[in-house]
C-alpha cells in the first residue's frame, strides 16, 4: 500500500530553479519527521543542494539523495514505488516528464507538477487516466502560478453561491488585477518556446482555441438556447464584435480588461474542475480570464502586442532568436531578493444560475505578496502534497474520483485552501449584487 512506503515525498528535478525552491520550502516549513528525498540526474548538484538545505534548517535530517539516470519509465518505476507523493519540477514537461507521469500512474503514486503546458497535459490525461484509476494514483498537473489561483477563485465563488442560493454558476469572469514579477525563469521560457517545436500548429490551435479541451467531453456547458439563457444585462458577460477584435472591454467590479497571455491554460484547468464535478459548479458553468488595465487604449495595445507575439512564435527563426535573447537558461532564474516585491492578485466574479432582476454574484480574490511567483509555486505544490498525505483526505478523494485519475488543485477542497491561507495566501470571497458598482 502507498501509505506504507519508505518515503512521503520525493522532489524530482530538485537541483533546477523551481525544484530547489520546493526543496527549500519543505526544509523550512514541513514537520521534521517528514520522510523525503530529492532526485535528479546529477548527483553532484543534488549533494550541493543538500549542503545548502542544512544551512536553512540544521534541525532537519537531510533528504535522501536519489539519482535517476535516464528519464525513462522502466528506470523511474522503482523511484515512484518508493514514495507516496512525487513532486515533479523537471521541465519543459512535454520534453522530459511523460515517463515520470507514466511511472506514477502505473505504481499508484500521487503526482503533482507546475506545468502550464496545456497540449501536454491533454496528452497525458489521454494516455494515463485509465492506468491511474486502476492503480489509485491521484495526479494533479498545473499546481503553481498556472493554474491554481484561477482554479481556487472559481471554486470559492461557486462554493459561496451554492451555500447562499443553492444553485450552480452560470458565468464567471476572472481578472489578473495586479501582477508584479521579477521575471520568468529559464525553464518557463524554454517550456513556452519549445511547445511550438513539439506540437504542430493545428494541434496548438485546437487546444488554445478550446477552453474546454481538458474537460471530460460529455460534461461541457449547455448552450444559451438550453435550460439557462445567458444573462442579457450589458457588460455582465458578452462582448461586442468590436470589443473582441480590439481585446478591450469592461466588466463590473473588475474594471477595464484585455487579453491575458495565460488565460487559455487557466481556463482549461478551471473547466476540467467543473467537468469533474458538474453537480457542484453547474452544467451551465463557464469561465473566462482577462487582465486588468488602466484604460481601453492600453488594453488594445496589449491585445495586439500579444497577437503579434503569437504570430512571431509560429516561425522557427523567430523562436531561435527569442531563445538566444532569453535572460536565463533552463535551471536558473531571478535572484530570490528580486522576488520580494512580487505581487499577484486575481479577482473573479461569478453569476449564479438562478435568474433574478438583479443578478446574484460572488466576488473571489486570490492575493500573494512577499515572495516571488516561484516561491508561490513551491508553496502551492508542497501544501497540495500535504493534503494527499493525509489518509482521511486521500481516501475521500479516491472515493470521490472512482479510485484515482487526473484531478485539479480545487479538487483538494477546503483543507487545501486553509493550508495555503495559513502559509501566506489571501483567499477571500463575498456575495455581491450591485451590477453597476465597480
Amino acid at each position: 500500500m502507498a501509505s506504507r512506503r519508505e518515503l512521503d515525498i520525493v522532489v524530482i528535478g530538485a537541483s533546477g530553479y523551481t525544484g530547489r525552491l520546493v526543496a527549500e520550502y519543505i526544509t523550512q516549513k514541513l514537520p521534521t519527521n517528514t520522510k523525503w528525498a530529492i532526485a535528479g540526474r546529477s548527483e553532484t548538484k543534488l549533494k550541493s543542494l543538500v549542503e545548502s538545505l542544512k544551512q536553512l534548517n540544521s534541525n532537519r535530517t537531510p533528504p535522501t539523495v536519489i539519482t535517476t539516470g535516464k528519464l525513462a519509465t522502466p528506470e523511474l518505476l522503482p523511484l515512484a514505488k518508493r514514495t507516496r507523493v512525487l513532486l515533479n519540477a523537471v521541465g519543459p514537461y512535454h520534453l522530459y516528464s511523460t515517463p515520470i507521469v507514466e511511472a506514477c500512474a502505473k505504481s499508484g503514486t500521487h503526482y503533482i507538477d507546475a506545468s502550464g503546458e496545456t497540449p501536454w497535459i491533454k496528452s497525458i490525461i489521454t494516455q494515463f487516466e485509465s492506468a491511474a484509476k486502476s492503480s489509485g494514483a491521484l495526479l494533479i498537473p498545473a499546481v503553481g502560478l498556472e493554474s491554481t489561483p484561477s482554479d481556487l477563485i472559481a471554486f470559492k465563488a461557486t462554493q459561496l453561491i451554492r451555500k447562499v442560493w443553492d444553485c450552480g454558476v452560470m458565468d464567471m469572469v476572472g481578472s489578473i488585477h495586479e501582477l508584479k514579477t521579477s521575471g520568468a525563469s529559464g525553464g518557463t521560457m524554454a517550456s513556452g518556446l519549445n511547445l511550438f517545436d513539439a506540437f504542430s500548429a493545428s494541434e496548438l490551435r485546437q487546444v488554445m482555441s478550446d477552453p474546454y479541451c481538458l474537460s471530460p467531453s460529455h460534461l461541457r456547458p449547455y448552450t444559451k438556447e438550453t435550460i439557462y439563457p445567458r444573462n442579457p444585462e450589458p457588460n455582465t458577460y458578452s462582448r461586442t464584435a468590436f470589443q473582441k477584435w480590439t481585446g478591450a472591454w469592461s466588466y463590473p467590479r473588475l474594471g477595464a480588461l484585455t487579453t491575458s497571455i495565460t488565460a487559455r491554460p487557466n481556463e482549461a484547468v478551471v473547466h476540467r474542475s467543473a467537468g469533474l464535478t458538474p453537480l457542484f459548479y453547474g452544467f451551465n458553468f463557464s469561465y473566462e480570464e482577462y487582465m486588468a488595465v488602466s484604460s481601453p487604449v492600453v488594453g488594445m495595445i496589449i491585445h495586439f502586442a500579444i497577437a503579434l507575439l503569437s504570430l512571431l512564435l509560429a516561425f522557427p527563426p523567430t523562436r531561435f532568436i527569442f531563445k538566444l535573447l532569453a535572460p536565463y537558461k533552463p535551471g536558473s532564474g531571478p535572484k530570490s531578493e528580486a522576488g520580494k516585491s512580487d505581487v499577484l492578485e486575481l479577482r473573479g466574479v461569478a453569476v449564479a444560475e438562478q435568474l433574478a432582476k438583479v443578478p446574484r454574484k460572488a466576488l473571489a480574490v486570490f492575493r500573494y505578496e512577499g515572495g516571488s511567483m516561484y516561491d508561490l509555486t513551491a508553496l502551492l505544490m508542497v501544501e497540495a502534497a500535504l493534503v494527499l498525505l493525509d489518509p482521511k483526505q486521500e481516501g475521500a478523494l479516491k472515493n470521490r474520483f472512482s479510485g484515482g485519475g487526473f484531478i485539479t488543485p480545487s479538487c483538494l477542497g477546503d483543507d487545501y485552501c486553509e493550508r495555503i491561507v495559513d502559509a501566506g495566501v489571501r483567499l477571500d470571497v463575498k456575495q455581491i449584487g450591485d451590477v453597476g458598482s465597480k
